[in-house]
């Protein structure tokens, strides 16, 4: 699959991006450039290799806890389990100019 000026345009418009006329072919040759390297990673034998769900260690399971919250990523290693305790929801919405209960509410910054 190559990429033409037309397709990047098109990309540059859903991603609400302007290229200059000395970017285009710049941007044509960068992403051919990146599809031929997921074609050759394509073409790689993995039968062998075994699935993994996760490809970080750095990874902890807080067996006290239920569900998804059992699970989170560790930033340091001085850290039990690799977990941290978290800002609780509603103290983190406390201050919010606007919220619905569960999330922050912000005003629409991108215009079409």
């Amino acid at each position: 699959m190559k990429v033409a000026e037309k397709d990047v345009l098109y990309v540059a418009d859903l991603a609400n991006l302007e290229l200059s006329p000395d970017e285009r072919p710049r941007m044509v040759r960068d992403l051919n450039s990146i599809l031929d390297y997921i074609d050759r990673l394509n073409q790689l034998d993995t039968s062998d290799v075994a699935a993994m769900a996760q490809t970080s260690d750095r990874f902890g399971v807080d067996q006290s806890k239920r569900g998804s919250e059992r699970f989170a990523y560790a930033s340091r290693d001085d850290i039990h389990n690799g977990l941290r305790e978290s800002l609780p929801r509603d103290e983190a919405l406390a201050n919010a100019p606007e919220s619905d209960g569960n999330f922050f509410q912000v005003p629409k910054v991108i215009e079409r």
